[in-house]
């Protein structure tokens, strides 16, 4: 499965739907983790974290595609 994960758009949002623990079980689990470059940072993850956990950075269509 892929599972495309796209940066918050909303004003003040510090959330990221998937931290960098939650990518590596699903990676692990065989599906596909795709983040958008920058989801994570207003969250202090960033993209380095998720790439570390097997996750795919990609830009907003590669998130949504």
């Amino acid at each position: 499965m892929l599972i495309g994960v796209p940066a918050e758009t909303a004003p003040g949002e510090t959330r990221v739907a998937v931290t960098p623990e939650t990518a590596k079980k699903l990676v692990a689990q065989g599906h596909t983790v795709r983040i958008q470059s920058g989801a994570g940072i207003a969250a202090s993850v960033p993209d380095a974290a998720y790439q570390a956990a097997g996750a795919e950075i990609t830009d907003f269509d590669g998130a949504y595609g």
